[in-house]
């Protein structure tokens, strides 16, 4: 069994090969049950967001559980595996622990040190938890990786580093329509970037703040906790006559805000320009806008070359220094649970000699007193643990320093350990998740 990582981010792929690969929920879903219904894959867990689409898998083996895992990622996306694979990266057992701290750290986001991913990374869990997608290794790692990402927001100063894409869109409202302050903004989608997107406008003491959403009452909801307005979807676009700046992060797989819908509303504005920040993945806003008099369009390749230079500062390294050494600590926990069960099967065996041995001599001395049977039981025992000792305290040692596998293969062989014991020990249940509960619990 081994963990492999692969995905593409914008690190290596360009935005226009990310917005293909995008997968809405359901896709997401899908690939999940395509993977863990491979041959050479039991546990998967499917991480899509606006600047990564990555697959943690659980393989029986490595270059099977890549070629399934590969394979089914071209035929989710509809983009062919030969123009995939120059852009994927891949990731194995340590690589790929220390990948996922880092994600869930924001530590590899477009934005570094963006706590959204913690939320993105929590609802692909909770969904390979209720699909059954997930077993006890991807669990625990990721399980992990979200406290390692909470950690790092809560003892470290990254958030007051890290600038949002919605914070570096808005900081260009300056040079296209003046100070934020005293603009009128719609925002167009009320999921998480749209919630994070109209609380940063209000903040920033915009003018106004109207909300459009697909289904109404979420936009509701959300104008109401920034003292904004709500429009039906089908008003967007006389949405955008109103609007200094528009942003949009909606999902949706096609355009929805086209060409013509912005300039209908330039001719409408008498010249006054707009800012476009375009946050979806694939794009919200037709890419042509660009081209209009009047409108900035900025959509993820632009705020990615922005956020470029959010370079090693100290904040950005005690957070590499706590995901380091939490990446340390995982693994040598990991390694000793390794042995764990040979260990314990050991002591199993032992006990069962014990046992065996004591049942004989209460068979041959019958007349013996219980105190004087109490005292041959814990002479036996002693011995037994002295014996064991050794044995025990190596093998933990030895895993630590990577090499308990083969140390607790020569203590199988040399105590003729079964087998199938070993395999009981090392396989806890996995515990279904119901729709109620959370991942964190």
């Amino acid at each position: 069994m081994s963990l492999i990582v692969l995905g593409l981010s914008h690190h290596g792929a360009p935005i226009g090969l990310l917005e293909a690969a995008a997968l809405d929920p359901s896709s997401r879903g899908r690939l999940e049950s395509t993977i863990v219904g491979s041959e050479h894959v039991v546990e998967a867990v499917v991480v899509s967001t606006c600047n990564r689409t990555e697959v943690y898998a659980e393989g029986l083996t490595f270059h099977g559980a890549l070629t399934d895992v590969s394979e089914a990622l071209a035929a989710a996306t509809g983009v062919p595996l030969p123009d995939l694979q120059p852009h994927l990266y891949v990731h194995y057992e340590d690589r790929g622990i220390a990948h996922a701290f880092s994600v869930a750290a924001g530590l590899d986001s477009m934005a570094v040190g963006e706590a959204q991913i913690l939320g993105q990374l929590r609802e692909a869990l909770t969904r390979a938890q209720r699909r059954g997608h997930v077993g006890p290794a991807l669990n625990t790692l990721l399980q992990q990786a979200l406290r390692v990402g909470k950690r790092v927001h809560s003892e470290t100063g990254i958030d007051d580093v890290s600038r949002s894409l919605v914070g570096v869109g808005l900081g260009v409202a300056d040079d296209v329509i003046g100070p934020i302050a005293g603009a009128r903004v719609l925002v167009i989608g009320a999921g998480g970037m749209g919630a994070l997107a109209a609380t940063t406008a209000s903040q920033a003491g915009a003018a106004s703040v109207t909300v459009v959403n697909r289904g109404l009452a979420r936009a509701e909801r959300l104008a109401a906790r920034v003292d904004g307005s709500a429009r039906a979807w089908d008003e967007r676009t006389a949405a955008l006559v109103d609007a200094d700046i528009v942003i949009s992060s909606t999902g949706a797989t096609g355009v929805v805000v086209t060409s013509d819908d912005v300039a209908a509303a330039l001719a409408a504005r008498d010249g006054r320009p707009q800012l476009y920040v375009d946050l979806a993945l694939p794009h919200d806003v037709d890419l042509s806008v660009a081209d209009l008099e009047g409108a900035t369009r900025i959509g993820l390749a632009e705020l990615g070359d922005a956020l470029s230079h959010a370079g090693d500062v100290p904040q950005v390294r005690e957070a590499r220094d706590i995901v380091t050494g939490e990446v340390a600590a995982f693994l040598t926990e990991r390694s000793g649970e390794a042995v764990a069960p040979t260990v314990a099967a050991l002591r199993s065996r032992a006990q069962s000699v014990v046992d065996d041995e004591m049942a004989r001599l209460e068979r041959r001395t019958p007349d013996l007193g219980d105190a004087h049977r109490a005292e041959v039981q814990r002479t036996v025992h002693r011995i037994v643990e002295k014996l064991l000792h050794a044995p025990t305290v190596r093998v933990k040692e030895m895993a630590q320093a990577g090499q308990g596998g083969s140390y607790a293969k020569a203590l199988s062989e040399l105590f003729d350990l079964d087998p199938r014991e070993v395999s009981v020990v090392s396989t806890p249940p996995v515990i279904p998740v119901t729709d109620d509960e959370e991942v964190g619990r």
